[in-house]
């Protein structure tokens, strides 16, 4: 689906195998790097330095929106912007245990997607040329929201209630009143 002034760049992710630590899985997967401008891959071997190897594993578009801008200047004021890469586990090969299903640029998108315990979202160091576009987007698309303290409308204030509380229970007393105090002889 095409939205009005988005703007999209191929990603390519690089996935690295090791050796994993736990005696409970073989390997350990883990995102490392993106390609900005890649063309299209699968899992295509980049390098192998013994026991680890690195994978240019998929190419995914990185849209922006006009409506996410606000999480993009956000991101961009972060000590390292970065993006973000979301993997599902891929039950159907048993080599490539990660389907890479996305990348975005946006903070609060990869935010929801850690908030289930399905997918691995992985944090990686946004590139200065991918870091320059996504600067253009928002400087060019981002407008700052004047902050408006909400009010209520249409509420009396003068308004005298006699501590009637819930007019369909009959109450002998005020119900708003202060408890008494007890007065203890000794």
């Amino acid at each position: 689906m095409k939205y009005p002034n988005s703007r999209v760049i191929p990603v390519g992710v690089v996935v690295q195998r090791s050796p994993s630590v736990s005696r409970w899985a073989k390997h350990a997967w883990k995102a490392t790097a993106v390609l900005p401008g890649a063309a299209p891959a699968d899992w295509k071997e980049l390098r192998s330095d013994g026991p680890v190897t690195e994978f240019h594993a998929a190419t995914l578009p990185l849209t922006l929106f006009v409506s996410d801008t606000e999480a993009y200047a956000h991101e961009l004021q972060a000590r390292e912007p970065s993006v973000y890469v979301i993997m599902r586990p891929n039950e159907a090969t048993g080599d490539r245990p990660w389907q890479v299903t996305s990348v975005t640029a946006s903070p609060y998108e990869a935010q929801d997607y850690c908030d289930s315990a399905e997918e691995m979202v992985e944090k990686i160091a946004m590139p200065d040329g991918l870091r320059a576009w996504i600067t253009e987007f928002v400087d060019a698309h981002h407008e700052e929201e004047a902050f408006v303290k909400r009010r209520r409308k249409n509420m009396d204030v003068d308004k005298v209630e006699d501590g009637i509380g819930d007019p369909r229970i009959r109450q002998t007393s005020d119900v708003y009143r202060a408890p008494k105090r007890k007065v203890t002889v000794n």
